[in-house]
Parts: C-alpha cells; sequence; structure tokens
C-alpha cells in the first residue's frame, strides 16, 4: 500500500510543533501589504506575530491570497515524486477557493502520476478546525488507513468540530467579507462583544452578542463545554490573535476549570485567518455535536 502525506495550507494556523509532531506540511498562502507579497508562513515567532498584528492596529490593510496552483504543483510534486498519495485539507470554501485550486492542479498531474491518488477535502472550518482535522488524518495515515479511508473518515467528522470565537470587534471580518449574520445582528454592537462561530456551511457566521470583554471569553468556554463530547479523550484547542498574555492565562484557566480534558493547546492565529479576524480575537475548539446552525441570510 501507498504511503500517505497530510498536507493542509496557511489557514490552518497549526504550530510548527504539531507540524513536526504529525508529519503535516501545508501549502503556503500569501500576503500582500504595500504591494509586497510575502508567504503566509506558520513558523513564526511571537515577535512576529505581536510586529503582524500592531500593523493592523495602526490601520495597514494586509491583503491576503489563496494557495497559487504552482504552489500547488510544488508540494504535490514533491511528495508524488516519493510514492505518496496525497490529502489535502484546506479552508472551507466559503472562506477561500483553495481547496477547488488544489484539485485542479491534482487532476492535471494525473497523467504523469496514474498511480498516484489526491484528495482535496473542503474543512469547511478555519484555523485550528482545519489543523484538527489534518491532525487526525494524520494519526489515521499512521495507523495504515490508505488515502481513501482518510478521505471519507475527515469529510464524516469535519461538522462535529465545535468553534467559538469572540473579536473585539466585526469590522475586520465585515470588510474582508468573511462574516454571515442579518442586518439586525450588525444593527446594534455598541458596547458588546459578537460571538462567531463556523456554521453548517462552512462560513464564519455571526452567533450571539455577548457585553464585556470577560463575559464574551466565559461565553464561548461556555459553548464550547455545552458541545464537546468526550471532552476527557481529547486536546481542546486555544488560538488568539495576539492578545495580552494576563487574558491568554485567564482564558486557559477557564477551560481547564470548565472542561475536563487531556490538555489545552495554546496556539497564535496566523497571518491569513488573523488578516481577515484582526487583533485580540479568541477563539476555542473542540471536537463535538454536529453544527446544524447556518447563519447565511435567508
Amino acid at each position: 500500500m501507498r504511503k500517505v502525506k497530510i498536507i493542509t495550507d496557511s489557514c490552518s494556523d497549526l504550530s510548527p510543533e504539531l507540524l513536526k509532531e504529525y508529519d503535516i506540511d501545508y501549502a503556503k498562502m500569501s500576503t500582500m501589504l504595500d504591494d509586497k507579497s510575502t508567504p503566509a508562513l506558520l513558523e513564526w515567532t511571537a515577535e512576529q506575530a505581536h510586529a503582524f498584528y500592531n500593523l493592523i492596529r495602526d490601520g495597514k490593510k494586509i491583503i491576503t491570497s489563496q494557495v497559487a496552483p504552482q504552489e500547488f504543483e510544488r508540494i504535490f510534486t514533491e511528495y508524488l515524486e516519493k510514492d505518496y498519495d496525497i490529502v489535502y485539507i484546506g479552508c472551507s470554501l466559503k472562506q477561500s477557493n483553495s481547496v477547488n485550486t488544489g484539485a485542479t492542479v491534482a487532476e492535471s498531474l494525473k497523467s504523469k502520476y496514474p498511480d498516484a491518488r489526491i484528495f482535496c477535502i473542503d474543512s469547511q472550518n478555519a484555523s485550528y478546525g482545519i489543523g484538527m482535522l489534518a491532525i487526525e488524518a494524520a494519526k489515521l495515515a499512521e495507523q495504515g488507513k490508505d488515502a481513501q479511508e482518510i478521505n471519507d473518515s475527515i469529510i464524516n467528522i469535519r461538522k462535529t468540530i465545535n468553534q467559538f470565537v469572540t473579536v473585539h470587534t466585526l469590522e475586520y471580518l465585515r470588510r474582508a467579507g468573511r462574516v454571515t449574520g442579518s442586518s439586525a445582528f450588525f444593527g446594534n454592537l455598541m458596547g458588546v462583544k459578537p460571538i462567531l462561530i463556523a456554521d453548517a456551511v462552512g462560513a464564519q457566521a455571526a452567533f450571539k452578542k455577548v457585553r464585556g470583554r470577560v463575559n464574551s471569553m466565559l461565553e464561548i468556554v461556555k459553548l464550547l463545554k455545552d458541545g464537546v463530547i468526550n471532552s476527557e479523550d481529547q486536546t481542546i484547542y486555544l488560538a488568539h490573535s495576539d492578545c495580552d498574555e494576563k487574558e491568554v492565562s485567564l482564558m486557559k484557566e477557564m477551560i481547564e476549570k470548565e472542561i475536563p480534558c487531556k490538555n489545552v493547546h495554546i496556539g497564535t492565529i496566523g497571518p491569513i485567518i488573523g488578516a481577515s479576524i484582526g487583533p485580540d480575537a479568541f477563539a476555542v475548539f473542540g471536537f463535538g455535536k454536529q453544527i446544524t446552525f447556518c447563519g447565511e441570510e435567508k
């Protein structure tokens, strides 16, 4: 049986440690600032992340680009040459067209690598929601599952990821066109903090509003607690976009107090998601109940 390589993209926000631990590679997207394009790397330091988010705080507009066809060709070919099959788990098609681009490139490589299989999966998630699926896929590959089995398993569980996000403001997401919700929701946000989820179709959707920063942090922990299943057997992921260290510690304590779990992994929201969500956001992730909420306006 052919080996299977798990590939994700810059939207997964996986830390270098997790990429190494689970032997996951990623296709790089890019950011653009002042007409200068830069690869969206996940191997960045806390200092680099702080500088990135400070640019946004200072009013700089950072534009993001999906994975380019030549990047897919590069990374797919690297592993096809080593006789791997490939499972690529990409950002939700509601937020990026990278999965479609990957599928097109995969099709173009069939004639050169007729024995290889490449599956391109719409994760219907973002950030660590993608990363968690990539980790699960890597575990299946380590167990000897083939590419078809991994593809089917990941599609089966992709909407069991419970993701809850609190942001200081929806302004960055609205500018980027990355959030859905009713006009009534957006009509009055004075003094309240929006809560977002990855909804049933993979969009970042406005879910509810909570008054006050600490209350919004408590609320996403409560929502995750209500949503997760078998928390004792899993890692809970906490991601943030350059939040204050004291707030990060407080969030971790909240999770540990309310949700029994193997451990809490803390990560930084990467440059692609970060450019859209803006600084000072928190997101929590765990496997749980099937997501049915849909935030798209009818």
